[in-house]
């Protein structure tokens, strides 16, 4: 399908060793390059799939995250008013420097800290940082308790939020950062760690090591940065979002003098018009946002002779088939496709691997495919050699249209995930040198050359498919891809629909599929599967209750059964497994705590119940999360979601009156607590708070602790309210000042 690339021992002979021509920081140089012409009455303006356009009145392109990182800081030492930074992951150690790896200013290097030292010194700037509550199935690619270094433990000036305001399955995806309304950063690149590498993306580099100090392989994206009403209009996307979040508003008109544009960032374009698309899903009434799924056949139906993609995922099909229609109306038009060599985990393999599979197929079933290419970038040192992660998010079209954002080429970023695309449309004979410029300059960057030889390679011959073996070297490449290893992983249809979904996923579908694999007519409805839950739920406690199992809920008999495993090494562990296996069965809390104290002694007995209880309190809060959340704001709407999170700015405060009130038995509390918008964090610290009443009186009673279980004087109910009172009124106490630091 894909004809091979050379090695450098095949390129012309005679032909002058090729020299990198690479300007510091990542910039491509603004040198006149010759265009391939397109037709003059290709309007660019009238393209489908555009929220707004607006104009910048300077943008630039950041190849790779060293530039990035480096104009970001230089921009942020600026800021005079607010900084708000949106992302996908958004990372404390993140090194905040360019290429050099280090820094002059005197603040810290990485993010965290460098934000801290920012705002302490200047007591007019705000920053805002919001980061999608991500999915547990990335918690080991992410920082541990982002929301505790980047929130409680930062100054008060920095506002952090844990996104959550999206349908389940889907995600947050921008990668935004707003410098007082007047500049603006979006693009493909995380503020994380494992991203930062320079455009040389060499073999070794002693500075692309993560936290650990452990090297990862080089790795490619692209960001853009623009100026005046574009970065304004990022500006509403922000306050959109920001205020779903976390329910309050961002300021507007910030009225500062100047501008945070970098010194050191040279334009590419000047007074140039920018359209911004976005993918939005459906939620809490509000409609779905489609303009990148309409934005991409749009743009694609207007190339004329080159297309010209970077993309992590190619999975979308649909836009596949735009490009193999257009290639078959014009003959001479020609793509180039480039990504990573692989994916690394099995459902990416499965469900991206695949996808990508597919997505060539329609090309080669078209009969195209002679005129695409798919390829890797890889860096050769010696007899060895790496692939090059490819993250970014281009797409070019001939010389009209450059599009920088961060959606992928995959079904989630056409309706699933949050998206913010910008679309620089080349009007002026200067606007469109400097596309086909960045276009060379990015192909280049992925053999080690200059923007200069690849664009006269490319001119030369008329082709970028027959200037790649020219531009090939011994030491940087691009090689073709081969998914077909994928089509040999077997995965549950109900995994590919959870990876890679074109709408946000329904909770009902998936579930029906995973339990059932034939087809069924009908899915239980909203307050069908509500009550099903809380009727399974109250058959639990009624077990306990009303059958031979109520004998196991006697102290004493109970205690016989604890007895057999006091003294064994094992015990703590069998202590706290047995909690959240009878925290399942719904078996009465208060007894399984008088149990343990009386087997144990009161220090070990206390312990060995907290934590028991607590891992029980987590495993039904996270299955109420799991299973409960969407039915109840499903069934309740809007309103309850609005309500919810009211209840989760008292989180603590209500979780521990709960635990005080016998309003509900301990695992429905849990379920439903999961179920709602209440923040784990809160929960946790209101279930301990809400407890330690009765675990206070437990403790003081010591050998009479039966007899308090079963036959409690008036003194031991007195004690009891009276701690009950105290615990209150500690965790209402402790509820402000979580609000001051995580709700201001």
């Amino acid at each position: 399908m894909m004809a091979p690339l050379t090695r450098a021992h095949q390129l012309l002979s005679g032909r002058r060793k090729l020299e990198r021509g690479l300007e510091p920081g990542g910039m491509v140089p603004r040198h006149p390059s010759a265009m391939i012409e397109t037709p003059e009455d290709t309007d660019v303006a009238t393209l489908d799939g555009l929220w707004r356009t607006e104009r910048a009145s300077r943008a630039t392109v950041l190849r790779d995250a060293a530039p990035y990182y480096g104009a970001l800081r230089e921009a942020l030492l600026k800021a005079e008013r607010q900084i708000v930074i949106v992302g996908w992951d958004i990372d404390s150690r993140t090194p905040l420097v360019g290429p050099s790896g280090t820094a002059d200013d005197g603040y810290p290097l990485h993010l965290g800290d460098f934000l801290s030292a920012l705002v302490k010194e200047r007591p007019d700037l705000m920053v805002h940082i919001l980061l999608w509550d991500f999915s547990v199935l990335f918690s080991a690619e992410r920082e541990f308790f982002s929301s505790l270094v980047l929130g409680w433990l930062s100054p008060e000036r920095i506002d952090f939020c844990l996104d959550d305001c999206v349908p389940f399955g889907s995600a947050h995806h921008q990668k935004i950062v707003l410098i007082d309304e007047t500049i603006a950063f979006s693009g493909g690149i995380d503020l994380t760690i494992r991203r930062w590498d320079t455009p040389e993306h060499e073999y070794e580099n002693i500075l692309r090591v993560d936290p650990g100090n452990k090297p990862y392989r080089p790795f490619h994206d692209v960001q853009m940065l623009v100026e005046g009403d574009a970065a304004r209009a990022i500006g509403d996307v922000v306050r959109m979002r920001w205020q779903r979040a976390r329910c309050a508003d961002l300021p507007v008109g910030l009225n500062r003098a100047g501008t945070a544009w970098p010194d050191n960032v040279e334009p590419h374009f000047t007074d140039v018009s920018v359209g911004l698309s976005r993918t939005d899903p459906p939620m809490d009434g509000r409609p779905a946002v489609r303009e990148i799924a309409e934005l991409f056949p749009a743009m694609l139906k207007t190339a004329e002779r080159f297309i010209y993609i970077e993309n992590q995922f190619l999975t979308a099909t649909s836009v596949a088939e735009v490009i193999a229609g257009r290639m078959k109306e014009r003959p001479g038009l020609e793509t180039i496709l480039i990504g990573p060599k692989t994916y690394a985990s099995w459902i990416e393999a499965k469900t991206m691997g695949g996808g990508r599979l597919a997505f060539m197929k329609v090309l080669e079933d078209a009969g195209v495919s002679d005129r695409v290419r798919l390829v890797y970038p890889q860096v050769c040192h010696g007899e060895e050699s790496i692939d090059v992660m490819v993250h970014s998010k281009v797409t070019i079209v001939d010389d009209r249209l450059l599009r920088i954002g961060s959606a992928n080429l995959n079904n989630r970023s056409m309706g699933t995930d949050t998206e913010l695309d910008l679309v620089i449309l080349a009007r002026s004979p200067e606007e469109r040198a400097m596309v086909t410029r960045l276009r060379d300059t990015l192909l280049g960057e992925h053999f080690g050359a200059d923007a200069d030889l690849a664009g006269s390679l490319v001119r030369r011959s008329g082709s970028m498919i027959a200037a790649l073996p020219d531009l090939d070297r011994t030491n940087r490449c691009l090689t073709p891809i081969d998914d077909h290893a994928a089509e040999e992983i077997d995965a549950p249809e109900a995994v590919v629909a959870l990876a890679d979904p074109d709408t946000p996923i329904d909770t009902d579908t998936v579930i029906t599929r995973m339990a059932e694999p034939k087809p069924v007519r009908r899915t239980l409805g909203g307050y069908s599967r509500l009550l099903a839950l809380c009727a399974v739920t109250a058959a639990l406690v009624l077990i306990w209750r009303v059958t031979p199992l109520k004998e196991y809920t006697d102290v004493e008999s109970l205690r016989a059964v604890a007895e057999e495993i006091n003294g064994d090494p094992l015990a703590p562990v069998y202590v706290i497994v047995a909690y959240m296996v009878l925290g399942l069965f719904a078996f009465p809390i208060n007894i399984a705590i008088v149990v343990t104290a009386m087997t144990f002694g009161t220090a070990l007995g206390l312990l060995y119940a907290t934590i028991g209880t607590l891992a029980s309190a987590l495993l039904t809060y996270a299955i109420g999360a799991t299973v409960g959340k969407g039915t109840i704001d499903h069934i309740l709407g809007p309103k309850f979601a609005r309500v919810g999170r009211r209840i989760r700015d008292q989180g603590v405060f209500a979780v521990a009156a709960i635990r005080m009130l016998p309003v509900a038995p301990f695992t429905i509390v849990n379920l439903m607590a999961g179920a709602s918008h209440i923040r784990l964090r809160d929960y946790a610290l209101g279930t301990l708070i809400g407890l330690a009443p009765g675990f206070l009186v437990i403790a003081p009673l010591g050998g009479q602790i039966a007899r308090v279980a079963t036959n409690p004087t008036s003194m031991d109910i007195a004690i009891l309210v009276g701690l009950s009172l105290f615990w209150l009124a500690v965790s209402w106490g402790l509820q402000k000042i979580l609000s001051r630091f995580a709700n201001r």
